[in-house]
């Protein structure tokens, strides 16, 4: 199942299986839109419009991450713990696995999120409060992280969960 959707950071692919979502991922080129899934995929483009509009702050939908290992499943389920509109460090979140040595490991599980937004890597920032790797760029990130606290995003340290 397939849907699309243009948000204000472009134009999102959403994929689902029977299981679950599968993959949110901002896609280059246009595709044509004549397939459109039903079900979950239609639910998360709901859900990403209401977001966007500043109307929720929570996803509430399954995921299918059967194709990934364990590690990154335990990073991802880290993400979704972070509060809306806070923000933690690579380092806190290897914490919270177990391996306080893992910060690189936990960037890379970042970087191969396939649920973009919905599962939050947005919300990681370096130790010292630097925005740092996205994959859809930092302008993209500093615009969701302003779009979710456009009061105290400036000040970084108020941000952290």
């Amino acid at each position: 199942m397939i849907a699309y959707y243009d948000s204000p950071i472009g134009r999102l692919e959403i994929k689902a299986s029977s299981e679950g979502l599968i993959s949110v991922n901002k896609i280059k080129r246009a595709l044509k839109m004549e397939k459109e899934g039903a079900g979950i995929v239609q639910e998360c483009k709901s859900q990403l419009e209401e977001y966007f509009a500043g109307k929720r702050t929570e996803f509430d939908l399954q995921f299918d991450w059967s194709e990934h290992g364990d590690f990154q499943k335990s990073v991802w389920n880290e993400l979704l713990k972070i509060p809306f509109g806070r923000t933690t460090s690579y380092g806190a979140i290897a914490e919270k696995i177990g391996d306080k040595n893992a910060s690189r490991a936990v960037g890379m599980a970042n970087r191969h999120n396939p649920i973009a937004i919905i599962v939050p890597c947005h919300r990681v920032i370096a130790k010292n409060g630097e925005l740092q790797g996205y994959f859809y760029g930092l302008d993209t990130k500093r615009f969701l992280l302003q779009l979710e606290n456009p009061k105290s995003f400036a000040i970084q340290g108020e941000l952290f969960a």
